[in-house]
This record gives C-alpha cells, structure tokens and sequence, in this order.
C-alpha cells in the first residue's frame, strides 16, 4: 500500500561522464549525458519501477540516487535530507538507511571472503553490533532470505546464481535500510528461479516495511512486483504512472511500443493486438536529438517535436507524460 509520505525525492537530476583525450595533458572533449534531467518522487512502502531500453541510463539513475557516482546537477532528497550538500560525515551515517542490490551476482560478491564476511561488512563499517555478534547476525539474515545458516563459512563459487543472489540481498538487509534500489535482480538469474527471488524481495517489503526503486527491462515481472512505473528513453523520463493506468492506457509512443513487446499468453489477444515497431537506432547519449528525444523513431511525430521539448506534465491524477501529441 503506498503511502503519502515521500521518502526520496528526485530534482532534475543529471549525471554525466566526461569523454577525454590526450595521453600527457588529457582535455574533455565532450560527455556521455547518461541520465538528463529526471524527477520524480518515491513514497514509503512503495516499489517504483524503472524501466527502458538497454542503456537508456537505469542503473546509472540508481547508482546516482544512492551517490554511488556523483551527481553533475539536481537534487536528491532523502527522508526530508538533501543528499548532495551533506557532509561526508553526515552522508556516511545515513548511507546505512540505503542500499542496493547488484544485477551480476557472480560479480558483485568477493570471491576471496566467505559469506559471513560478505554479509557482516555493512554491520562492521556501521557499528551495529559488537564482532562477537557478528556470526548470530549473519545466520539470522541467512534464515530471512531463506538459505541453510550453516552456509556463513563457505565462499560465493560454492553457491549457485539464485542463491548468490539472496546473499546479495542478506548484505543490502544487513544495515537495516528503509530504501533499496533494485538493480535488474533477476536478469542474470534462470526464468524457474526468478518469480522465487522476486516473491522472497515482496515478502521482505511486507515484513519490513521497505521502499524498492525496482529496476528492470522484464516488463511482465514489472507489472506484477511494482505500484507505479516510470519509463526512461535516452536518460530522461518519458512517462510515469500508476501500474495498470500505465500498461493499460499508455500514453507515450514509446511506452506502446515497449508495451506492444510484450507476451501475452492468449492466442486470441495476440493476434488481435497491434504489434509497434520503431525504425532506426537509439541515438547516442553523447549528441542527443534536439526538442523530444524520442522524435526520430517517433511514429507520430510533427514538425514541433524536432525543436520544442514536450512539457512533463499530468495529463490525469498521477499520470504524468512528457509529449506534445499525448492525450
């Protein structure tokens, strides 16, 4: 059930990479704009989903929310804080209120700890218990993501995807958080073992009352963890809304494209349904199209579109769209 409460507030937020050249005296030559200008809000108790195209700055967004890149402009606020003009000090302390869960989860464990040191390094940096406590702790988070507790000395190549991916999330529950954003969990996983993850991060929601930014490309496993979506094209949000206003009544072009994608299993809906396919690339993030991005793959796109950038504006209670022809 979503709240009203905002617990992260996101301002215009932009993040960018610089591209250099040179080998003794290097000069920037220009910027990969991977995330450009998103806000939105997330209420606590809730999972937004984010969603787009493979590189259209998902993660990217993610990791600048947590300040795991720094961001270039805007603002993130969290539980009332603003992020980017805290302190490090201050930052550091509230870090532990914010987590993520990695996509690879072969990656994004150290294959020279075992899984208690792995599991205990958040308890450790943040002082919330004492060492001696630190093995009870881990087997408890072990029997919450419901793996053996006796697996605390065996290291991350003993396990299989599914359950390095539980361990990742035993870790990011380790602090205690309120926010955890979700980066593509399932995406590395099998399809049999998926729903099993995406059903134990529902049941930890409900138990611990936390806040998910679920990132994903997965669009039916979207619909079915997450109380309102937002869609991305090309570092910036094109449409955000709730669950089924969205995937039932989408506005943007690029969203019924997306959505047009997707499986149905029903025969009989399939064939009825018009299938949407965009011509050309996704432009480069380092030179992006004038007015709207999405204007050169765009099927109904006017003479306007290739100058003015639509406005991000709500064309029904909670549903918010950045086009000139959405109605």
């Amino acid at each position: 059930m979503i709240e009203s409460q905002v617990l992260v507030g996101v301002r215009e937020l932009k993040k960018s990479f610089p591209i250099t050249r040179g080998i003794l005296i290097q000069r920037q030559v220009g910027a990969v704009r991977a995330v450009d200008g998103i806000s939105f809000d997330i209420y606590k108790g809730e999972t937004l989903g984010l969603v787009g195209e493979s590189g259209c700055g998902k993660t990217t967004a993610g990791r600048t929310i947590l300040h795991l890149y720094q961001p270039t402009e805007g603002r993130v606020i969290f539980d009332g804080a603003d992020l980017t003009v805290m302190k490090p000090a201050n930052l550091r302390r509230l870090r532990q209120r914010m987590q993520m869960i990695f996509q690879d989860p072969y990656a994004s464990l150290n294959p020279r700890m075992t899984i208690s040191r792995i599991i205990s390094e958040p308890i450790r940096v943040h002082a919330l218990a004492p060492p001696e406590a630190y093995v009870e702790k881990v087997m408890g988070l072990l029997r919450l993501v419901q793996l053996n507790p006796k697996f605390v000395n065996r290291y991350p190549h003993e396990f299989s995807g599914g359950q390095r991916q539980r361990i990742g999330i035993a870790r990011a529950l380790a602090s205690n958080p309120d926010f955890i954003v979700c980066d593509e969990p399932i995406s590395a996983l099998d399809v049999s073992i998926q729903a099993q993850v995406v059903n134990l991060l529902e049941e930890l929601q409900d138990q611990l009352g936390l806040t998910y930014l679920f990132i994903a490309h997965e669009l039916s496993m979207v619909r079915h963890i997450c109380d309102r979506v937002a869609v991305m094209y090309l570092g910036v949000i094109v449409e955000l809304g709730m669950r089924d206003d969205l995937y039932d009544s989408p506005r943007h072009p690029y969203t019924q494209a997306l959505l047009s994608a997707v499986p149905i299993p029903d025969p009989g809906k399939t064939r009825r349904r018009r299938r949407i396919i965009l011509t050309g690339d996704v432009p480069s993030p380092v030179d992006p199209p004038s007015g709207c991005r999405f204007h050169p793959r765009c099927p109904i796109a006017q003479p306007h579109c290739r100058e003015v950038i639509p406005d991000w504006r709500e064309i029904q209670p909670g549903h918010w769209v950045s086009c000139h022809e959405a109605r």
